[in-house]
């Protein structure tokens, strides 16, 4: 099947389509840049979830992405980005204001707000990983329900190199454990498909020749069941998580990220980051 509704052209950083009945599949459409995510992929990546969403025959929604690598984290070439140039869906504001409070509304809109959101979206999500996932990557993948990975893919966050105590999304001890967790962020290793699956990370690890269609298949089987029994499922589950504190543990980190970036404008004459870091990071590559 195919998705038989008009293309959306105006989208420049994600795909849309149906590659299977009661399927839509969302795709990362920048390989050139290694999928980094900047503001205005985001923001496509959130329309396209919503047209998933508003499609009454869609049931269980596909984040897949073009190339290598399915994403190589944050753009770092945008550190300022014309917000009023973006759809706001949060109660953020603000965005131009000097000192922490700028900067810090734009990621709690554009990163807590967005994958919050996509966490609890009504429909089942599937990942499908190929390649690298580094530090932001992981916060377009942590938010799906389900993630099949190829065996060439890997996971990590190694910004605490600079200066910072992990990426924004800061799940990581739901996601991976809480030693696994440490483990990623102090010394910043990549974490292979298979240890990722020993730690309940990843649901399924394939041949890189087989994923997409090992994720079809799955998302095909999932889309037999009753929508509401899915939704109410999803629901149950990720209540539980809430009743742990995940909400109020992720908000925690994203303060004390935040603390860190104003320490850094402080000791580094304005730099976000400790500017020793990004070399750190790319001698252990």
């Amino acid at each position: 099947m195919t998705d038989t509704t008009p293309e959306t052209t105006d989208w420049t950083r994600v795909r849309y389509d149906v590659p299977v009945e009661r399927v839509a599949r969302i795709t990362l459409a920048r390989p050139e840049a290694a999928n980094a995510q900047d503001y205005l992929m985001l923001t496509e990546l959130n329309q396209a979830f919503d047209r998933a969403i508003a499609d009454e025959d869609i049931r269980v929604i596909v984040l897949a992405a073009d190339g290598k690598h399915f994403s190589s984290g944050h753009d770092l070439g945008e550190i300022n980005p014309d917000m009023d140039a973006l759809p706001t869906i949060g109660t953020q504001c603000h965005f131009d204001a000097p000192g922490a409070e700028g900067y810090m509304a734009r990621e709690a809109e554009m990163y807590i707000g967005l994958c919050w959101r996509w966490r609890n979206l009504s429909k089942p999500t599937i990942a499908s990983v190929q390649g690298k996932v580094i530090a932001g990557g992981l916060m377009l993948v942590w938010p799906m329900d389900l993630i099949v990975c190829s065996d060439d893919a890997t996971f990590s966050d190694p910004v605490v190199a600079l200066g910072v105590n992990g990426h924004e999304y800061f799940v990581h001890p739901y996601e991976a454990g809480a030693r696994l967790a440490k483990d990623m962020l102090f010394t910043g290793r990549a974490i292979g498909a298979h240890e990722a699956l020993q730690h309940g990370m990843v649901n399924r690890v394939v041949a890189r020749d087989d994923l997409e269609s090992e994720t079809l298949a799955l998302a095909s089987h999932i889309a037999r069941r009753p929508m509401f029994g899915l939704t109410l499922a999803k629901q149950s589950v990720n209540n539980s998580q809430e009743a742990m504190g995940m909400y109020t543990a992720l908000q925690s980190a994203f303060g004390l990220h935040h603390v860190a970036h104003s320490h850094n404008r402080l000791k580094f004459d304005g730099w976000f980051i400790d500017p020793e870091g990004p070399q750190i990071i790319r001698d252990e590559a």
